[in-house]
Order: structure tokens, then C-alpha cells, then sequence
């Protein structure tokens, strides 16, 4: 997803589509731990927007204390 995909999301979206992501992640490592992932760029991409949540989160988080 794109980074303004994410700002047009509340905090409560935002922190739900993380949790998702780290489960992706978590089975993808067992993937490929494996031998069995078939798509070996989707881990790059989920740890992409994993970064992109978080600092996402942070920004929000930053403007509603200030």
C-alpha cells in the first residue's frame, strides 16, 4: 500500500492492519524457513509497510500531543 493510503486511516485501522502484518510476516518467515514460500517479494513488501505503519503511528501520535 501507499503511505497516503495509510494517513487517510484512523489510529484504531491503523494499529489493526499492523497487527495483520506482523501475523503475515511471522507465517511468511515460517515460509520460507521452509521452502515453501512462493512469493519471496511479499516479505519485503510486508516489511515495508510494517515501517510505513509505524512511523505513520508515530506522526499521529506526535500531532495529537502537540
Amino acid at each position: 500500500m501507499k503511505a497516503s493510503d495509510f494517513r487517510a486511516k484512523t489510529l484504531d485501522q491503523l494499529t489493526d492492519d499492523l497487527a495483520g502484518l506482523k501475523k503475515e510476516q511471522f507465517n511468511l518467515r515460517f515460509q520460507q524457513a521452509t521452502g515453501q514460500i512462493e512469493k519471496t517479494a511479499r516479505v519485503k513488501q510486508v516489511r515495508r509497510d510494517i515501517a510505513r505503519i509505524k512511523t505513520i503511528v508515530a506522526e499521529k501520535s506526535a500531532d495529537k500531543k502537540a
